[in-house]
């Protein structure tokens, strides 16, 4: 269960800035059915964070995170604020948003998942640094622990107890419904959130799993209807390859690739053919080409 953050950095006019001041919002550009949710944080500076976190379970092939994120941008509540500034830099990620439900082992002979590696996200609060924070320092306190007892290259049994009778724990745990309820949709997923938070604080007596995979809800083209995206402006929307230069990316022009594939023929026969390539628009780089 995952999704595609992305972001901008904007400086505005001074007289729009307000510091401290947090919009969230759910819902537009994505249909209900799509799992999403946006923000602007203003920061010093007169600086603003504004970015559009999209569901990988989304059905529609046709689907650009990347082409929502710039739509999201012309809402009436949010284009006003970023007329008049100037976009300083761009970025996206990939999430683990599968909480609770989807944590690995966190341990191995030798070494230790922490922060978003292991999927410590309270996707419910929009909050993952903290919790990153935290396992950090479990992690590290298990491995001083280990150190100073001599012992190296075995499993840090310690981490994933200590997580366990941590605030992390009852923090993720009161979130582990969240994410499969809003597979749901965005108004029955909503309601149903909203009497597992408030009626129940999050400690219902029974925890819910995820449908399946993301890529299970994915339809072939031939049930989709294309998605006619509008073009970039270049003052407040703007296309892949001018957000990627000012992303601050760097690397060896002629270093090895990175990205391999198992069978070089899917891309194609599966890919293409079934739901017409949708890897070269979840991408937010456009590092997929065919």
């Amino acid at each position: 269960v995952y999704g595609i953050g992305l972001k901008e950095l904007w400086e505005i006019e001074p007289a729009k800035h307000q510091p401290g001041l947090v919009i969230h919002g759910a819902g537009w550009p994505l249909d209900g059915a799509t799992y999403g949710g946006s923000w602007m944080y203003h920061l010093e500076g007169n600086q603003v964070s504004v970015g559009l976190v999209v569901g990988l379970g989304y059905a529609n092939p046709y689907l650009s995170p990347f082409e929502e994120f710039q739509r999201f941008k012309t809402h009436p509540a949010i284009r006003p604020l970023l007329e008049g500034g100037r976009r300083i830099a761009y970025g996206a990620r990939a999430i683990n948003a599968g909480g609770m439900q989807a944590l690995p082992k966190l341990v191995f002979p030798g070494g230790a998942l922490v922060g978003d590696d292991a999927g410590f996200l309270n996707a419910a609060r929009v909050k993952g640094s903290h919790a990153a924070i935290k396992s950090g320092m479990l992690a590290a306190e298990a491995i001083f622990e280990a150190v100073a007892a001599g012992r190296s290259h075995d499993e840090l049994a310690a981490y994933p107890l200590a997580f366990e009778k941590s605030w992390l724990f009852d923090e993720l745990h009161r979130a582990r419904n969240f994410k499969p309820l809003m597979a749901k949709g965005l108004v029955t997923g909503s309601l149903l959130v909203g009497i597992d938070q408030v009626v129940f604080g999050g400690n219902a007596p029974w925890t819910l799993h995820h449908p399946g995979p993301d890529h299970e809800t994915l339809r072939p083209k031939g049930e989709c209807e294309p998605i006619a995206y509008p073009k970039p402006d270049g003052v407040i929307t703007f296309d892949r390859l001018s957000s990627v230069f000012v992303s601050s990316v760097a690397h060896e022009e002629d270093q090895p690739a990175h990205l391999t594939l198992k069978d070089d023929t899917v891309p194609i026969s599966v890919n293409l053919a079934r739901y017409d390539a949708p890897e070269t628009r979840y991408c937010p780089a456009g590092v997929y080409e065919i």
